[in-house]
């Protein structure tokens, strides 16, 4: 099976970790998260090991409980624009939100970026699951989970439409003639639907991918059909291999109902991993980490994906509370399985909110047997690559110069780029105007 498939890896850029306390860690640069030459670091080194794409989260709500990442960090497309210039095969994937901005700003941002990197460029594609960004935008309400789908699903029609504005050899610059561009390559999309109004054409053109690859992340029904019908690629995060064996196959089925392959969509699982020496020092490496979150801290982290629920008002050492639909406007996928697993296992608070805080990595061990866990996931189809956050703040470059080579040897990732964009890198066709199939 690995002989014609291969196996795709990004990194997500994610300051000192995800974690409420990693930034205390011996090894970690504390500002991490805004410390450029940090992010450069991080950035030349995927790129050392061919990975894929660095990918950019991104959020629009903070309070003083937020995870210290969150409370201080660079906007993903000024940072990955930076990045365009000191890098030249590595995918840039950044977060933006279809609930808080416009259409053709973003379909302008993301086209420059994609000209910036001659190619390289992608949109991570979400609906913003915190009810506090509508604070943030001069909103009353924060829309509901299904509107929020119904309004970035027309969304993803204008920003591609607009992409589709000009044809690739539209602008022909003759200084003889006079002729800047041909107007019979030039589309305009004039588009009126439900929530937008826009006219075009966008004020730059067609990108050197076609355009920018589009991810979506999340794993609720309403993302799924969102991302069967747009996205190139998936951002989710599942635990168990059954689990993602049963996404991977339903969203593959789905885009059946769009026409498209199932190679037209890459499915991406967001991963921790520990590298070691042997299962000792895995084991040190965890618990040095896991044992700078506090209790408080792991509340709040916990709060998070439940609208910033306190959860400090309940007995920590008994059952995890009935909080009813609480998380369903936000983080649904993830709060369902917060719920559940604490349900099934009988899980205290306690133990619901340190789980949560510090997660152990579903990928640990020697460089050999992480690249085990990988290529089992891989090869059973529960994944089409991985997205890789270290357990550790050094664990990332020890991934890359450790468990990357053992992988190429077994032939399922490769050695060198195969083309100048992130379209290449993926393996994923052209896509056409529009305006010309008609």
């Amino acid at each position: 099976m690995s002989a014609t498939r291969q196996l795709r890896l990004g990194t997500i850029l994610h300051g000192a970790s995800g974690n409420m306390s990693a930034w205390r860690h011996p090894a970690a640069a504390a500002d991490a998260s805004i410390n450029f030459n940090f992010v450069k670091e991080t950035a030349l080194k995927a790129e050392e090991g061919k990975l894929d794409f660095l990918f950019v989260a991104d959020g629009l709500y903070i309070n003083e409980k937020s995870i210290p990442h969150f409370l201080n960090r660079f906007e993903p497309l000024t940072v990955l624009s930076a990045l365009a210039s000191i890098t030249t095969r590595l995918g840039l994937v950044g977060t933006l939100s279809t609930s808080y901005s416009e259409p053709f700003t973003v379909a302008r941002q993301f086209a420059s970026l994609d000209h910036l990197s001659n190619g390289r460029a992608g949109w991570n594609v979400v609906t913003s699951p915190l009810e506090g960004s509508a604070k943030n935008f001069s909103r009353e309400k924060h829309p509901e989970h299904a509107l929020r789908y119904r309004i970035a699903d027309e969304y993803l029609d204008v920003v591609k439409g607009l992409w589709d504005s000009w044809e690739g050899d539209a602008f022909v610059r003759n200084k003889e003639t006079g002729q800047f561009f041909d107007s019979e390559k030039l589309h305009t999309l004039d588009h009126h639907g439900d929530f937008f109004k826009v006219a075009g054409p966008l004020n730059i053109g067609r990108t050197p991918q076609g355009r920018p690859i589009v991810f979506q992340a999340g794993a609720s029904d309403d993302g799924k059909k969102l991302a069967a019908k747009h996205a190139d690629a998936i951002f989710t995060h599942h635990e168990s291999l059954e689990e993602a064996q049963a996404f991977y196959h339903d969203v593959k089925q789905q885009l059946e109902n769009h026409g498209r392959r199932a190679a037209d969509l890459h499915i991406f699982q967001g991963v921790s991993v520990i590298v070691g020496k042997d299962a000792d020092d895995v084991e040190n490496q965890y618990q040095t980490t896991a044992a700078l979150v506090s209790v408080k801290d792991a509340l709040n982290y916990l709060g998070r994906y439940f609208e910033h629920h306190d959860f400090s008002q309940y007995p920590l050492d008994e059952s995890f509370p009935d909080i009813g639909d609480l998380g369903k406007n936000s983080f649904r996928s993830t709060t369902d399985e917060i719920k559940r697993n604490a349900r099934e296992r009988n899980l205290t608070l306690r133990q619901v909110a340190l789980e949560a805080a510090s997660p152990r990595p579903r990928f640990s061990g020697t460089p050999e047997q992480v690249a085990d866990g990988l290529q089992a996931w891989f090869d059973g189809f529960a994944a089409d690559g991985f997205i890789i956050q270290g357990g550790t703040p050094d664990t990332f470059p020890r991934f890359v110069e450790q468990v990357v080579p053992v992988l190429q040897a077994r032939g399922i990732f490769r050695t060198e780029y195969p083309g100048t964009t992130l379209r290449e890198s993926l393996g994923l066709a052209q896509p056409e105007n529009q305006f010309t199939q008609q």
